[in-house]
């Protein structure tokens, strides 16, 4: 007998996360490893920002917080979706989480039942489909290309509905590919949902500041929709806040108070001096980003060059986030250094193990012709790493 549950047994591992301990681990045995695995901004947390939780803790917010978040965290979680958002929230409408990835799992949870569908424009943040399979409901996923710029048409969003699809999930700008929906792209998406009144779309905007198309657009603010949004965010990538594991959602009341009773059970209120910090954060100008923005840009620009140079990949312009993601299928049924490369799979591990650079199948994300590279790191380091791919797949 397993003492395992059949849940636990079914639950895929993170391939961002394995690939990462991978990378630590040959680092460890003394490899010269580039990692390009992780999502994660090389910056620090903006001293300002450190100072308000230093000044926190000798505030003595040491005791539980609200389940739902601290009222003057949704405070200025309000602040910030009119701010930058033009959407209206009340604080009955806001919930404060242990990461955005908390507030999408609590999501997930509070709105399917199995046998639901959840629509995934592929592709998508690793831990989606997953999520959507431990509430037993079913992953849909609507593939793209990188002709395509890696985003859904409408045509392709209404012949993915069913009458078992309960929700919509998606990220812009996108993890993996950097994509970004338009104003007019989500508006006639929107024109889709219209049709469906009982379908409820999840937007994950967490890389909402990290973004070069000069405009970002919120699928809330399209006329129709805002009772039908849940919108997610978080402080980790743009304030460079990743281990501090804030995340908040606004949306229809009814649901947020769903996502606190959830929540009210698994983990209760976040961390208490995070909270207090990201108060400072999120009543911040944007501008305060910008020298981070313009370097990511930059080493976006960098890295794009860089992956056209090399034969066999195909690689969009992507307008935000720091990922490259370049189709790779070229590749596929040749033998690299005496090892046959059958899928993305087989490259990302012929990547690690011949040129010492960590990145992601992009199998992981629902493409499977596709690798993801982070550019969250040194130009350096950057150029360095795709010397060696480039080396290593031209030897």
């Amino acid at each position: 007998m397993n003492a395992l549950s059949d849940r636990i047994n079914n639950l895929s591992t993170s391939q961002t996360l394995a690939m990462a301990a991978k990378a630590r681990e040959l680092k460890a045995q003394g490899k010269d490893i580039i990692s390009l695995s992780l999502g994660e901004p090389d910056f620090n947390t903006p001293e300002f920002i450190k100072e308000a939780a230093i000044q926190a803790i000798h505030d003595n917010y040491s005791a539980y917080p609200p389940v739902d978040g601290y009222a003057e965290l949704k405070e200025a979680i309000i602040l910030k979706f009119k701010r930058d958002n033009g959407l209206d929230y009340k604080a009955s409408q806001i919930v404060v989480s242990t990461g955005a990835k908390q507030s999408l799992y609590n999501l997930c949870q509070v709105l399917l039942n199995p046998g639901d569908e959840c629509i995934l424009p592929a592709p998508y943040w690793v831990s989606y489909a997953e999520m959507v399979k431990m509430a037993e409901a079913t992953p849909v996923e609507v593939p793209t290309s990188v002709e395509s710029d890696f985003k859904i048409t409408p045509a392709q969003l209404e012949a993915a509905i069913t009458p078992k699809t309960k929700l919509m999930m998606f990220s812009s700008p996108c993890n993996p590919s950097g994509s970004v929906y338009n104003k007019e792209e989500l508006t006639a998406l929107a024109k889709v949902l219209e049709k469906h009144p009982d379908i409820y779309v999840i937007s994950d905007e967490i890389y909402e500041h990290i973004n070069y198309s000069g405009s970002f657009c919120s699928i809330a603010t399209i006329p129709g929709m805002y009772e039908r949004i849940i919108t997610v965010n978080g402080v980790a990538k743009a304030f460079a806040m990743t281990g501090w594991r804030i995340g908040y959602i606004g949306g229809p009341e009814f649901i947020a108070k769903a996502c606190t009773k959830m929540q009210g059970q698994v983990t209760s209120g976040a961390n208490s001096i995070a909270q207090r910090a990201t108060i400072t954060a999120l009543q911040a100008d944007p501008s305060v980003l910008k020298d981070m923005v313009d370097a990511f840009h930059r080493r976006r620009d960098l890295v794009v060059g860089l992956t056209n140079d090399i034969e066999g990949m195909k690689v969009n312009v992507p307008e935000g986030a720091f990922y490259v993601f370049p189709d790779v299928s070229y590749y596929f049924g040749k033998t690299l250094k005496g090892m046959e490369i059958k899928d993305a799979n087989d490259l990302s591990m012929f990547l690690l193990e011949h040129a010492n650079v960590a990145t992601v199948t992009g199998d992981a994300f629902g493409n499977p012709n596709c690798i993801r590279l982070s550019y969250a790191t040194s130009d350096d380091a950057l150029k360095e790493a795709f010397k060696r791919i480039k080396e290593a797949l031209t030897a």
